[in-house]
């Protein structure tokens, strides 16, 4: 690899102690990220990630505004290939399967976008339907059925004929969370679920993760720069350094906040406060 490819220092790695609204978790490792390096062509965004997420964890990625957040999700869910290193799916190194292995370890995965790509000419349950469609053979009977469930599930039952133009930013925001866990996925990745949001919508998203993540078992991955969310959700986390290029802790947020010796973590995760 090239020399643009090695300018980053180690990073220093916190111990992953959970605070009082976190859940420990001491599961088997789901997710690995080992020495990876995202570029677009020559442009390095962030090298040297090394990361691990056990099966139960709400795992946080956080950092300034430009560090790579959005981009390293891309990155776990197969949208872009590493430039270097792996995101390994307990033994199975993504990029290194063939074709038919990567499209089964991707129907493990929910995805919810940070403007929640619902199709605005499809009703909601028309919207969770189109992954049941895709990925199993159940009739349209029981498609819809699913739906409703999945609906129902987020709050939103009764909703199941309305367009996203008829409904509030946050019912569309747990309407796609809705079609994210449709196939019931092992793993859900969240992309700025809060982005928009009134405080009060925040904070029962933030329940909802909760409640969905140990109602359906599901690992969760959540990129978020709000403080509010990464205390009340986090269990586990890593921090992308916009300048250094490079991961610089991981481990529970709020243990980051009381012992990192990194300024920037720690101004990071207390903004705000007096």
């Amino acid at each position: 690899m090239s020399s643009a490819y090695s300018n980053g220092s180690a990073p220093a790695v916190a111990s992953a102690e959970t605070g009082a609204a976190s859940r420990a978790t001491d599961g088997e490792v789901v997710v690995r990220v080992q020495d990876l390096t995202m570029a677009y062509g020559s442009f390095v965004v962030q090298q040297h990630l090394d990361f691990s997420i056990r099966r139960g964890d709400i795992f946080i990625i956080m950092g300034d505004s430009g560090c790579g957040k959005s981009t390293l999700l891309r990155h776990m869910v197969g949208l872009m290939r590493p430039a270097a290193g792996r995101v390994l799916y307990g033994e199975c190194d993504f990029w290194a399967v063939d074709e038919s292995q990567r499209k089964q370890l991707i129907r493990n995965f929910g995805m919810s976008y940070q403007r929640g790509a619902l199709w605005s000419s499809m009703t909601l349950a028309e919207n969770i339907a189109v992954p049941l469609a895709e990925y199993t053979d159940l009739d349209a009977t029981d498609i819809r059925e699913l739906a409703r469930l999945k609906l129902a599930l987020v709050g939103l039952a009764g909703f199941e004929d309305y367009y996203p133009s008829e409904i509030s930013g946050g019912m569309m925001k747990r309407a796609a969370l809705a079609r994210a866990i449709a196939l019931d996925p092992d793993i859900v990745y969240f992309d700025e679920p809060s982005a928009g949001l009134d405080p009060i919508s925040s904070r029962l998203l933030d329940d909802l993760i909760l409640e969905l993540r140990d109602s359906l078992g599901a690992t969760v991955v959540v990129v978020t720069h709000e403080l509010a969310s990464i205390f009340t959700i986090g269990n586990n986390s890593v921090f992308l350094d916009a300048e250094k290029k490079t991961m610089t802790a991981s481990g529970a947020p709020r243990e980051l906040r009381d012992h990192s010796p990194d300024p920037k973590i720690r101004r990071f995760l207390t903004r705000g406060e007096k």
